[in-house]
Order: C-alpha cells, then sequence, then structure tokens
C-alpha cells in the first residue's frame, strides 16, 4: 500500500482514508517500456517475467506492465489514461531527477508549477503520460471554501536546480516516492463527476474547463478527469493497450459507502467508470 497523504487545513473533511495503489498498463513491447520507466522514470524493478514486470520502490509495486502484442492499440482521443503522476517526497528529490533527466537526455514535454506542487512531463514509449511532481507543503495551499488554488504557470527551473543537494546522483526513486494521483481522459466531466465524487465519494476540489479534480483526506487531488482530448468519447473496448486498471487501498468506512452504493461484496472488488476504465478497489488491511 502506499502512504496516506496528509490533510491541509480549510479542505474538504471527509475523514475517510484512502491511498492510491499501483496502476497497471497494457503494452506491445514490455521490455522497451519497462527500461524506459526504470531508466527514465527512475522505478526500480521489482520482479517480472516475459509477459509482466512490477516496478517500484522499497519493495511496493507502483506500476505493473503487462504484455498483450494481440491488444488494439489505443488512440489519443479515447476514454482512458492521461497520466500516472508520481509524487516524490520533496523538492530535492525533483531536481536530483531533473539533473538525470539533463544528463541522460530524457525527452520531457512539459514543466508545470501548480501553486499546490511542481511537476515535469513525460510520455512513455506508447503514449502512456507520465508525472513526475514534488509538492509545496500542505500549510501554504490556498483553500476557498473546499475549492483548492491550482494554476498552471511556468516551472522555474533556476531555483529547482538551486536547491541544495540537487547535485547528488541519482538513484532511482527513494523511498516514499508514491503513486500521487491518476489523470484520466473521459467523455463527458459531469458524468464523470456522478461516478468518482457521487459513487466513489471522492471530494471535488477544483474545476478547470474541461476537467474536474477529486481527492480525499484534505489532499489537492487523487484523481482528475478531462475531456481535452476525448469529448463525447465512447466505452473503451478490450484488450487495447494503455490503462488496464487501477487500485484504490480505502479505509473500512469509506469501502462501507462504496459496497451500499455499488452493490458489491468483500474487501477487494473491481468497477468499472462510465467509459470502462477499470478501477480496483481494496480494503485496507487486506491482501494487495
Amino acid at each position: 500500500m502506499t502512504a496516506t497523504l496528509a490533510p491541509s487545513a480549510h479542505a474538504p473533511a471527509s475523514g475517510l482514508s484512502l491511498a492510491m495503489g499501483r496502476v497497471v498498463l497494457t503494452v506491445h513491447d514490455l521490455a522497451g517500456v519497462a527500461a524506459f520507466y526504470e531508466r527514465a522514470v527512475g522505478l526500480h524493478r521489482l520482479r517480472g517475467d516475459g509477459e509482466h514486470v512490477e516496478l517500484g520502490v522499497g519493495g511496493t509495486v507502483l506500476l505493473e506492465l503487462r504484455r498483450d502484442a494481440a491488444a488494439r492499440r489505443s488512440t489519443a482521443r479515447e476514454a482512458g489514461l492521461f497520466h500516472t503522476a508520481f509524487l516524490l517526497p520533496s523538492r530535492v528529490d525533483l531536481a536530483r531527477w531533473t539533473h538525470h533527466a539533463m544528463a541522460d537526455r530524457v525527452p520531457v514535454v512539459g514543466a508545470s508549477d501548480h501553486a499546490v506542487s511542481e511537476a515535469i512531463y513525460l510520455t512513455d514509449p506508447e503514449g502512456n503520460g507520465v508525472e513526475i511532481y514534488a509538492d509545496r507543503p500542505a500549510s501554504a495551499w490556498r483553500w476557498d471554501n473546499g475549492s483548492i488554488h491550482m494554476v498552471t504557470e511556468a516551472l522555474r527551473f533556476d531555483t529547482l536546480m538551486a536547491e541544495p543537494g540537487a547535485d547528488t546522483p541519482w538513484q532511482g526513486f527513494p523511498d516514499g516516492a508514491v503513486v500521487g494521483h491518476v489523470h484520466l481522459q473521459v467523455g463527458a466531466v459531469p458524468t464523470a463527476e456522478a461516478f468518482y465524487a457521487g459513487v466513489l465519494g471522492f471530494d471535488i476540489t477544483t474545476h478547470y474547463p474541461g476537467a474536474a479534480f477529486y481527492a480525499a483526506n484534505g489532499y489537492h487531488h487523487h484523481l482528475a478527469t478531462n475531456i481535452w482530448n476525448s469529448r463525447g468519447a465512447a466505452v473503451r473496448t478490450y484488450p487495447s493497450t494503455g490503462l488496464a486498471e487501477f487500485t484504490l487501498v480505502a479505509g473500512p468506512d469509506r469501502m462501507e459507502g462504496i459496497r451500499a452504493r455499488t452493490g458489491e461484496t468483500g474487501p477487494a472488488f473491481k468497477v468499472t467508470d462510465p467509459w470502462g476504465t477499470v478501477v480496483r478497489m481494496i480494503e485496507d488491511g487486506g491482501a494487495h
């Protein structure tokens, strides 16, 4: 299980615990995609064979890759994954990763200051988005009646790279790195809100044009949904490359509510959103 992220003052206070679990991707080129997540991103290979690879930190799986050579190649305009966001423990860790990316010529597709966090964006060899980010202290986040203030501004690489210790040699993701959030492409934001807030019980923490952000525990967001490339998208057809499923690890109170709203039973089960994206729910303390 990944760590539950700390709340901040004036955030929505559901009192219901939640943490992000592993993200699972279906890929064609298992070796090539696994090498990208090891060498460029910095995840550590934990185990694997010719059909799947598990990568993570300190024995905890953050990303699982499953090979399916016959899977349909997903397109950029359908529902599914926008990006998987890996949260580093500190700003200096993000600076160290940036030094590594520059030295190894890792292709970066974007970099932003979001007020609550600083983020750098990549795309894996099969088109899956990746975010690597570090949060600002929760005490510095701005909330207004339950809505978090987030922006998209240029990342100040000069101050980032000036962090003390930023030039310490990169040795991959440090202990404490987690899946911070998952950002999804959907066909309609109101329909997504009905599922992720109404059924799964997330707080809606803010909106951007064409996007909604969701969280528990007073975090800025564990999930986001947007229609920037996928407005009107239909239900996904499987097997396809891209997102196979992602896991949410929830406390008993949250799971009790989700079971009541979905009719599911037991400590672990799967639900699908209106576009066929699979969400695996696991009760904290159950088998992961």
